[in-house]
């Protein structure tokens, strides 16, 4: 049944939050749709080659569609959650951690003194997943931007930790937008740019005889778990799940069938998918941590292809960075007098930016941070956490037979195997490259 259904079977009297929702610059649920869709492609999408080769192109093909679903469906019971809790607390909203709080706060009485405790992980594991994935975008659009310079203008020779930090302005420049609606506008521009690199990257792709007779139909087992990791990355969004949904104009229309959910998971695992199994056919296990690295330097199509994935990840920055910027201004307000507000705002943001610019500088493993932030941050944020919240708010209807008690510790357990071995497996690469280049 839909979410539509349910919310108008609302019962007379009960509390219902969307009656009580006031927001500033509410989002259409096209753009809400494009800001879904942008929070979660992006530089994991062009990533979708280098994890099909870790995976064997069949393992590739079927764990995309699996974990998207599986990645779909967190979204849908951490919003459920969300609900839920919002009637019990009478409140109009609540964001990710404030979700994990009251589910804690209302669950069975032995847990509800741990209820804090949920909501200071959750927060924290917000926070350093976004982090990370700014650190990614920053390294991401310096490498685009040093192969067109070092293609192009000879004479100047630089590091990519360089890149970075002339980026640097730029990005705390446009970090200084507020709304996610004004948002929504990068993010449309951002999708417009990527799907444009898609396309081309499929011009490439297909411009000569594809050989498929030495592409793996199952991959090494041992680096199944790059793979997981990186196709998790480039899955999961669920940190901007609730700020997304929270600032809809009609909220009701996130969960459901069709609704804004359905449809953007069912584009990025389209899009996640295609472009993995045709780009691993193509480039095999010479794909990098972003195909667009693969394509000739020579020819005008390619070069509009790196310069449209770094305009459209350097668009898409101010919609990841503004999790790490909610965070700031929810501890810090409350010490804030109103007239230095706009002063610290901007000081904050620019000083946030510079954080992760600065991460970015001194480990620019673009692949092997990927992978990181996949196995070790989403897991917990988008797997781990929606899975435990929805049984302990759930505890006293898990359904026949507790299947949702089951269901979830599947879920649970998926996100902690993804975890432990993800993380193994990037930090032993992560060793051997600063090895080798320690011996270099």
């Amino acid at each position: 049944m839909s979410e539509k259904v349910n919310m108008s079977e609302t019962k007379e009297g009960e509390y219902n939050p969307y009656e009580h929702r006031k927001v500033l610059k509410p989002s259409s649920d096209f753009r809400a749709t494009a800001n879904i869709i942008k929070a979660s492609l992006g530089s994991g999408l062009l990533a979708g080659p280098l994890a099909f080769s870790n995976s064997g192109w069949a393992i590739g093909i079927v764990g995309t569609i699996l974990i998207g679903i599986i990645c779909g469906h967190c979204i849908h019971i951490l919003v459920k959650t969300s609900r839920g809790c919002c009637k019990i607390e009478k409140k109009p909203q609540l964001n990710y951690a404030e979700t994990c709080q009251s589910a804690f706060a209302n669950g069975p009485k032995c847990l509800r003194r741990y209820a804090k405790t949920a909501s200071i992980i959750a927060e924290f594991s917000l926070l350093s997943t976004y982090v990370g994935v700014c650190c990614i975008y920053t390294v991401l659009i310096s490498d685009s931007i040093k192969q067109l310079i070092d293609r192009y203008v000879p004479g100047v020779v630089l590091p990519v930790e360089y890149y970075c930090l002339i980026i640097l302005v730029p990005l705390c420049l446009l970090c200084q937008v507020k709304y996610l609606k004004w948002l929504a506008i990068f993010s449309l521009l951002a999708n417009l740019f990527l799907v444009a690199t898609y396309v081309i990257c499929l011009y490439y792709i297909f411009g000569d005889e594809i050989n498929f007779t030495d592409k793996k139909i199952v991959g090494d087992p041992a680096r199944l778990p790059a793979f997981m990791s990186t196709v998790i990355f480039a899955m999961e969004g669920i940190g901007l799940v609730m700020p997304v949904e929270n600032a809809m104009k009609k909220p009701q229309n996130f969960l459901g069938c069709p609704s804004v959910l359905v449809v953007a998971m069912s584009a990025i695992v389209f899009f996640y998918s295609t472009l993995g199994l045709f780009g691993y056919f193509r480039y095999g296990d010479l794909a990098r941590g972003s195909i667009t690295l693969n394509l000739p330097i020579d020819d005008w199509p390619a070069i509009c292809a790196k310069g449209f994935i770094a305009l459209s990840i350097f668009f898409t920055y101010p919609l990841q960075f503004y999790v790490v910027f909610d965070i700031f201004k929810r501890y810090t307000d409350r010490h804030v007098k109103d007239n230095c507000r706009s002063f610290i705002d901007i000081g904050g943001r620019v000083l946030g930016v510079c954080f992760c610019v600065g991460i970015g500088v001194a480990l620019p493993l673009l692949e092997q941070i990927i992978n990181l932030v996949g196995a070790c941050f989403y897991s917990i944020l988008g797997l781990i956490i929606p899975g435990i919240v929805e049984t302990v708010f759930r505890w006293e209807d898990l359904g026949f037979l507790k299947w949702v008690l089951l269901k979830n510790i599947l879920i649970v357990a998926f996100g902690f195997t993804c975890l432990i071995s993800g993380c193994t497996v990037t930090i032993m690469d992560i060793i051997e490259i600063l090895h080798n280049k320690t011996v270099m």
